[in-house]
């Protein structure tokens, strides 16, 4: 992070400063105390089950130099000669502030991605195409809410020369807020499924909530959405660009002779006049509309094919998404970093795939709304009609996979009795899918699967 002074905060978040410390200069943002360095600004945040407010004294004696508190619980001689204490009305905003004012202070490109699923593989994949040429930053984990994309922000400083941001919401002026945030100069949309239906009711919601990451556009912008999406390819032109990619015909970088492989994808692209085949060391068909996303963010950044190709090269995947893990003649794919009925039939379709028997352990897929029970059922359906052989679940919905399934659908109790049973059905060159909502923790069983002496 690049220095702020005091003097910027002020005039970014407002507030009333009742302490002034020695200490003018600042050097970084946190709002977890375990994280503070010395020259730190604090900023303390409320939750359900916390107050950061109350670590204020901690915060002091770790090195933060600047507290922004929304309530005073602490006697303010107490703190350390070096800390400045300002008091605002809301600390959320106050973060959001904050990192608006820093960005403007930032010489850098942002590209923006959001989506009902693939952002966090489309990030992965934009980092990788562009990285032969820039030096890249990327969203860390799953910091892409109102707390999170901030504290990413605030990492950014003069040596990146651009940022790959993911933006998540769960109903509308989320992604509003974070592209105020930051001012994205080209913004993607992978797809409009039906994740967060549970609050927006409908699909054409959800594309409202997720096209506000063009809020901030003008005649300069570009956004970038998947052609093949069916709401997304009904898009109108704007006063931005729009570039279009997929299979379907009208698309600007159009995907052809596509070859998926039990370890790679194969695909051919025709843009304008000229055509280039590319090869990538990943899994399944979405992994397609996810790299053509990419092509096309680097060549609006002014990248080559042959420079995008070796960016691919330098591809670094996030955790738990649609890893592979072959050990003891048995392939896991842990998957388990969320799930959405269109995720579910991706993975599906790289499990059924494989060579030898399929296993897939299936947990429950979250915020979908009044039609669950039916889009878990219609996932077993799926399953079944893609040649898996077993699936294993447990939890709310496991009833209902177990519906669309039928036999050789296995209900549990609890997640030690699938591992059990698991351990002990497995066999020399089983295939065993691992996938649901991230709140499900089923990288546990992953993890069992993969840790096993056999």
């Amino acid at each position: 992070m690049e220095k702020l002074c005091l003097n910027e905060v002020m005039s970014s978040i407002g507030g009333k400063i009742l302490k002034k410390g020695r200490v003018s200069q600042f050097t970084g943002i946190v709002t977890d105390t375990r994280k503070i360095e010395n020259g730190d600004i604090f900023i303390a945040l409320k939750g359900e089950r916390y107050n950061a407010n109350d670590f204020a004294i901690e915060a002091s004696k770790k090195g933060a130099c600047l507290l922004i508190l929304d309530e005073l619980h602490i006697e303010l001689e107490i703190l350390n000669d070096e800390t400045t204490v300002i008091l605002v009305e809301n600390t959320y905003k106050a973060l959001r502030d904050l990192a608006e004012f820093y960005r403007t202070k930032l010489d850098i490109k942002i590209v923006a991605i959001t989506g009902s699923t693939g952002k966090t593989s489309t990030k992965d994949l934009v980092a990788a195409a562009l990285s032969y040429k820039y030096k890249v930053f990327k969203t860390e984990g799953n910091f892409n809410n109102e707390i999170g994309l901030p504290l990413m922000v605030f990492k950014l400083d003069k040596n990146y020369d651009i940022a790959v941001l993911e933006m998540g919401m769960s109903g509308f002026n989320e992604i509003h807020n974070l592209a105020k945030i930051a001012k994205p100069d080209i913004a993607i949309m992978t797809n409009v499924g039906v994740s967060h239906l549970e609050n927006l009711k409908t699909r054409e919601n959800i594309l409202k909530a997720k096209m506000e990451i063009t809020d901030f556009f003008d005649e300069n912008k570009c956004l970038i959405v998947n052609n093949d999406n069916d709401l997304l390819r009904k898009i109108e032109d704007e006063n931005y660009k729009i570039v279009r990619v997929g299979e379907s015909n009208d698309s600007n970088i159009l995907a052809y002779k596509i070859n998926l492989g039990n370890n790679f994808i194969e695909f051919n692209i025709k843009d304008k006049d000229f055509s280039e085949k590319f090869k990538l060391n990943l899994l399944g068909k979405h992994n397609v509309s996810n790299s053509l996303l990419a092509i096309a963010v680097a060549k609006e950044l002014g990248l080559t094919y042959e420079e995008i190709k070796l960016g691919f090269k330098n591809i670094k995947t996030t955790s738990m998404r649609m890893e592979i893990v072959s050990k003891n003649n048995i392939n896991i794919i842990k998957d388990c970093y969320n799930a959405s009925p269109d995720s579910m039939k991706a993975a599906i379709d790289v499990i059924s795939a494989m060579d030898g028997r399929k296993i897939a352990i299936l947990g429950d897929m979250n915020e979908l709304g009044d039609d669950s029970y039916n889009m878990h059922k219609d996932i077993g359906v799926y399953a079944k009609c893609k040649n898996i052989d077993i699936i294993l679940t447990y939890g709310k919905y496991s009833k209902a996979y177990k519906e669309g399934f039928l036999e050789d659908s296995y209900v549990f109790e609890d997640r030690e009795e699938l591992i059990q049973y698991i351990i002990e059905e497995i066999d020399d060159g089983d295939n065993i899918l691992v996938k649901a909502s991230r709140t499900e923790k089923y990288e546990i069983i992953a993890d069992k699967l993969i840790n096993l002496q056999r």
